[in-house]
């Protein structure tokens, strides 16, 4: 059961990263110290610079062997739960679509792992909860942030071709068969999605470091100190700069809630309910009681501060 001790611990790890947020936000909207163009060059300065170093010093120090692969696969089987049911409703629901389902899925199943997934765990449960983190924060940026971005990638481009060759659509799954249907289309597609694929810099420094680490672990190897000092001091920037890149764009948004209320309380419904209800079924079908680890109050307390940050 979870005690008061256990909330301060949380909301105290919380804090710290609505301070850079709050700084985020006044820099522009009460200061006016940034205009739109310099927010941007931040923005792009933490995406190639600072969330790659981050990732590669976060993954690099685990050990791969051994990991709980009995946890990951319940993450596995959740991801596929909440997938397939988005297919159904796909193809069953006249107004779902593809792009649709791409962001109930990343709504309901990915988080911003780096950021509050790992401080909740450490502060609530000690090495254990840190250790879950970090193997699922390794699993998510290694195989479901890439697979996402394919998709995105594969969606924008679908959704390019289907409006130079039929005009403007709303790219159904009949619509999605029909620009697809030519060989050499889906090859230019994917193609094109692979070259965007490359451009994103995350996926090398998690690539790179989880090498490192099987090595490293295995024949105990060590960096470096310049080259791990090197790469500390760009890491140690990520919770800061990454906070204070939300507020920059929570601030260049015309409103506070951008896309509407109906569209939240949907996004609301799908973290605090979908996200949750799929773990608990993966969890159930693996025999894996995940609530004796982390507690249900726990889960909706962190969709809850996930939804916000994001």
């Amino acid at each position: 059961m979870i005690g008061w001790e256990d909330v301060y611990k949380v909301v105290v790890a919380m804090v710290l990263l609505y301070v850079a947020l709050g700084l985020g936000y006044g820099s522009v909207k009460w200061w006016r110290m940034f205009k739109p163009d310099h927010c941007d060059a931040i923005n792009h300065f933490n995406a190639y610079f600072i969330i790659p170093f981050f990732t590669f010093q976060f993954t690099c120090n685990v050990d791969p062997y051994p990991m709980n692969y009995r946890f990951l696969a319940r993450d596995v089987v959740a991801k596929a739960i909440a997938g397939v049911a988005l297919a159904l409703r796909v193809n069953l629901w006249k107004e779902a679509n593809f792009s649709w389902a791409i962001r109930t899925f990343s709504i309901a199943t990915l988080n911003n792992t780096l950021v509050v997934w790992v401080l909740l765990l450490k502060a609530m449960y000690g090495p254990l909860g840190k250790t879950l983190g970090v193997q699922s924060t390794v699993t998510q940026s290694l195989l479901w942030f890439p697979l996402l971005l394919f998709m995105l990638e594969f969606r924008h481009t679908l959704d390019y071709n289907s409006k130079k060759s039929c005009g403007p659509s709303r790219l159904s799954s009949i619509e999605i068969a029909v620009a697809t249907n030519d060989a050499n289309n889906i090859s230019t597609t994917t193609k094109h999605d692979e070259m965007h694929l490359q451009k994103n810099p995350n996926i090398y420094a998690c690539s790179l470091a989880i090498i490192w680490a099987l090595l490293a672990k295995r024949w105990n190897f060590k960096i470096h100190s310049i080259v791990g000092g090197s790469i500390q001091i760009m890491a140690k920037a990520r919770c800061g700069v990454g906070m204070f890149s939300m507020g920059l764009f929570m601030v260049l948004q015309e409103k506070v809630i951008a896309c509407g209320m109906r569209l939240t309380i949907y996004n609301m419904a799908m973290r605090f309910v979908g996200g949750p209800l799929c773990m608990a079924i993966g969890a159930a079908a693996l025999g894996f009681i995940f609530g004796t680890i982390i507690s249900l109050p726990l889960l909706i307390m962190y969709y809850a501060i996930s939804e916000v940050i994001q």
